[in-house]
């Protein structure tokens, strides 16, 4: 049985509400501080909640909020960018289908089933600093304001404070060699059904896009690209600079730059350059822990981000439940989670690599594909690890023997 009663879940993204509800099903109240003066509204591109990330929300009571916003994708389509098929590859049929979304409307489902269950969310709450005492943690915030409780949960992102501050000397986050767009086209793909999300290996980017029920089209865009450049260098050029590029680029491809043609700069997000973490080696110390992608954010290519991030914070909601020894029960949590999320990881670091492969390279994929499709592509050897994880929350947690 816990002696936990009380947290503070430092970041309002996706893995903080989410860390809250599952720490409140464990009998841990816990109250969410959010750097930002408001929620996420209109903030990012598109990301995907696969089957098993469903399944740990449904753990928090949050699968049917996030579904409401989400549209299910059955298969993915492989082409390229002369539009000639690569190959299809179908859901695992005995799970429910994976559901595509926009971030900004899954930060505002999972905040706001977080507020419902109970969670309170205070927005401009800047964290600044932390200090330990024998009987708790406290969090000191820019605005001059503290709040102190049994434990420090770290669920503030890729440039998390907290990892800073668990282990100073941390690795930051990695740039990969490819900048990363989103959009929104006013005109659906012919053919494409809403059902489908859709990969476009062109002759000089990387292309997907799934066809949405109200006939618009949600987009994404990877583009080699060696050095780094964060959002806000970035968003130096101008959206509709950018869009020329873009159009410039992706003109011979189809469907991309039909695609291109029909989004407004309105409708551009321009986000930098892909980012991951490399492994983590101090998840926790003392009273502060991470979650989400503050411990582990694997390459946008693995469509497991926002998916690992639920799995670990009910994880740990389950071990602070079962494991009274604060250090045991993070000792358990990091356990059971390190060797998952970095082996998606891995494999996401390889299909990034796919990217910015050449016309001689994606003409022997589309030869090799039917093959692979049959025996190391096969869906349930791809995928099937992955999005059959399954968290029993009734079960009990052992303490880590380490």
């Amino acid at each position: 049985m816990t002696t936990v009663r009380t947290a503070l879940v430092i970041g309002g993204g996706i893995a903080g509400p989410v860390t809250a509800m599952a720490l409140r099903r464990a009998g841990i109240e816990a109250t969410v501080y959010e750097a930002y003066a408001s929620s996420a509204e209109g903030i990012g591109g598109t990301l995907t909640i696969a089957p098993n990330g469903l399944d740990a929300l449904r753990a928090v009571g949050a699968e049917a909020a996030v579904r409401a916003v989400g549209q299910p994708v059955t298969r993915t389509v492989i082409t390229d960018g002369r539009g000639r098929r690569i190959g299809e590859l179908p859901g695992l049929p005995d799970l429910p289908p994976s559901q595509a979304m926009w971030r900004s409307e899954l930060y505002r489902a999972v905040h706001d089933q977080a507020v419902a269950s109970g969670v309170p969310i205070e927005h401009g709450r800047r964290l600044v600093g932390v200090e330990e005492g024998p009987g708790g943690v406290t969090a000191r915030f820019a605005d001059g304001g503290s709040a102190t409780a049994d434990l420090l949960v770290g669920a503030d992102g890729i440039r998390s404070t907290v990892r800073t501050v668990i282990d100073p000397g941390a690795p930051a986050p990695r740039h990969v060699p490819l900048l990363n767009f989103g959009g929104l086209a006013d005109v659906a793909v012919p053919g494409a059904g809403t059902d489908a999300a859709c990969f476009v290996f062109g002759a000089r980017g990387f292309f997907g896009y799934w066809v949405q029920p109200d006939g618009r089209t949600a987009w994404f865009a990877n583009l080699p690209h060696r050095e780094p450049m964060s959002a806000a260098q970035a968003r130096a050029s101008s959206a509709e600079e950018w869009l020329r590029r873009l159009r410039e680029i992706y003109a011979g491809d189809l469907p991309g730059g039909d695609l291109l043609r029909h989004t407004a700069a309105e409708q551009l997000v321009v986000l930098g350059s892909v980012e991951i973490m490399p492994s983590v080696p101090h998840w926790h110390r003392g009273r502060m822990v991470l979650v989400g992608d503050s411990a582990h954010a694997p390459s946008p290519s693995s469509g497991q981000g926002a998916s690992l991030a639920a799995e670990s914070a009910v994880e740990l909601a389950r071990c602070l439940r079962d494991v009274p020894d604060l250090t045991r029960a993070f000792e358990a949590y990091v356990r059971l989670r390190r060797p998952r999320v970095e082996k998606v990881a891995a494999r996401a670091a390889k299909t990034n690599t796919t990217k910015t492969m050449g016309p001689a390279a994606i003409s022997m994929m589309r030869l090799m594909m039917p093959l692979a499709m049959r025996t190391f592509l096969a869906p349930e050897r791809t995928i099937g690890p992955e999005q059959r994880h399954h968290i029993d929350w009734d079960a009990p947690v052992a303490a880590s023997r380490a």
